[in-house]
């Protein structure tokens, strides 16, 4: 199924910038003081996490290549953390449902039930819908701003040849890429540190999870699994 967009052009991770600063946060948040933009319900719960259950399952990752934080909980509404929910599906066991209506991305699990995660999705004017799927998975990958992004942000020049992995990379320690037709669609599923953008659309097309949600999701998920992105 082709992707419906209403937007022309490619995704991108994106945000606003100062002068002479560019990490996540910029990519991803910015305020109306920033220079320029860089164009980045489911169903009834079985019960929420209790806020230690939280600081737990969000702690802080030591292990990664690159030490990741602790969430700081207070800063997203728990609806949005992870739990087991109701969800009746018809679609195979695995595949992913992005909802960017509500913020929320399903694993269908079986059952009539479904793992839920907070995301954030695509801002206004850069939401889209269809089937996808994974054509490639990578751990704290490089990133490179499409062409079509410099051409419109000139901000985004340096980072042509690339971005290397780490905490500042708007990818994150985690990407599932989506494919169709095997091309990458130049949109992803990606990880974020910043507990603040879930709920919200803060991106050109991409839907980011906070990242130890993303390292649950990118464990259970094989390349080739059906990512199904509903109209907002």
């Amino acid at each position: 199924m082709k992707i419906n967009t209403h937007v022309v052009g490619s995704a991108e991770i994106d945000g606003l910038t100062r002068p002479g600063f560019l990490n996540r946060r910029s990519f991803l948040t910015g305020s109306v003081a920033a220079i320029a933009a860089l164009g980045l319900a489911g169903c009834a719960s079985s019960g929420g996490m209790s806020l230690a259950e939280a600081e737990r399952v969000y702690g802080p990752l030591p292990n990664e290549r690159f030490p990741v934080p602790a969430v700081n909980v207070s800063k997203i509404n728990p609806k949005y953390l992870r739990r087991t929910v109701r969800y009746d599906s018809t679609e195979a066991v695995g595949t992913i449902i992005v909802d960017p209506k509500n913020y929320y991305v399903y694993r269908i699990e079986g059952g009539g039930s479904a793992t839920r995660y907070g995301a954030n999705v695509g801002r206004a004017g850069f939401l889209w819908s269809g089937d996808a799927y994974i054509g490639r998975k990578a751990e704290w990958p490089g990133w490179t701003p499409p062409k079509e992004m410099i051409l419109r942000q000139p901000e985004a020049a340096p980072y042509a040849n690339g971005m290397a992995p780490g905490l500042n990379n708007p990818l994150g320690a985690r990407t599932l890429y989506l494919y169709q037709n095997g091309a990458y669609t130049l949109y992803t599923i990606y990880s974020t540190i910043m507990p603040e953008t879930i709920g919200k659309g803060v991106s050109s097309g991409c839907v980011g999870l906070l990242t130890q949600d993303m390292l649950d999701l990118y464990e259970k998920t094989p390349v080739n699994t059906k990512v199904v992105v509903l109209p907002a």
